[in-house]
């Protein structure tokens, strides 16, 4: 029998193929690894890492929903056009991809393994997010390279029931995977706000450095914010990202202030959501729902006023 010729459509059908397939691994692999950093925070890491509150994992989030069907409505067309034309099955666009898969998913599980045993020979902590990471890269490459390896040997176009289950099967685990990260890191919308408070906390930051850098200048506090507007060094009072209303400031004292914010929810400037960072109370920014008000005392030995400074 004489080997089918590779079309345009041959080629790039395995090519969209296994672009949208690499794409749909790394994007998955990279959604389970943010699952794992919110469920297991590292605390070192967290108290410096001011996150944006699931921007990553709603990337990947997208990515998945849509590389996924491409892969399986391609590979779908694919094998149907096997069934019709065997001799399709022998091209060697199929075989590169094939082979080329292989070899990605193999050389996927060795790194794994070597950077495991890395870490273990070093004697680093072997910890509980680092180790369902690698069990992740080992599963995720193990199921690719039997899965690619059956299809070499033709046994999905001999098995199409099991093929088509096998489909089912990959569509139910990342169906399952998209509906969990609800669970993990909440709602689109409790992101949203999650956000908005985040942007709320750094507003509350700028201001108050301005406050200080006010008191710096001129050894006193502004009786509002509107003493803070400098047009010329380009100064601006930030307001609330929700309501576009303006932030409280109260002046308590000589050296004293309270900075106010209304939050939709508790939290903090941080990157865990389910365990926020214990901060110092100088810089402590956490907060529950509601009008939250935090007090602030300038020490004129940590903020000396400029003339002293000269």
């Amino acid at each position: 029998m004489d080997k089918a010729r590779v079309t345009a459509k041959d080629f790039f059908m395995w090519f969209g193929a296994m672009a949208a397939l690499y794409g749909g691994v790394v994007a998955f692999v990279s959604l389970i690894f943010e699952y794992i950093n919110v469920s297991f925070p590292n605390p070192v890491q967290e108290a410096y890492y001011y996150a944006d509150y699931g921007s990553n994992i709603s990337y990947e989030t997208a990515s998945l929903i849509v590389l996924t069907p491409v892969v399986m409505v391609l590979m779908r067309l694919i094998r149907r056009d096997i069934q019709a034309d065997p001799s399709r099955e022998d091209t060697w666009v199929r075989r590169w991809a094939l082979v080329l898969t292989l070899f990605v998913a193999a050389a996927a599980m060795i790194v794994d393994l070597i950077v495991a045993l890395t870490t273990f020979l070093q004697g680093e902590e072997m910890t509980a997010a680092f180790l369902l990471k690698v069990l992740t890269v080992l599963l995720v490459a193990g199921a690719g390279f039997l899965h690619f390896f059956f299809d070499l040997k033709g046994y999905w176009q001999r098995e199409p029931a099991r093929a088509r289950l096998i489909n089912y099967a990959v569509g139910v685990l990342v169906l399952v995977t998209i509906i969990a990260g609800f669970f993990i890191i909440g709602t689109p919308q409790e992101i949203r706000r999650m956000k908005q408070d985040n942007i709320r906390v750094q507003n509350l930051q700028e201001i108050q450095w301005q406050v200080v850098n006010y008191w710096q200048q001129k050894e006193a506090l502004p009786n509002d914010l509107a003493a803070l507007k400098d047009p010329i060094s380009g100064s601006i009072i930030p307001v609330d990202p929700k309501t576009a209303e303006s932030y409280v400031y109260k002046k308590t004292g000589t050296m004293t202030f309270e900075l106010c914010a209304t939050f939709d929810r508790e939290g903090g400037l941080n990157y865990s959501v389910a365990k926020p960072v214990e901060l110092t109370a100088e810089d402590n920014w956490q907060h529950g729902a509601g009008e939250v008000c935090f007090e602030r005392t300038i020490d004129p030995e940590k903020y000396p006023p400029y003339e002293k400074l000269r």
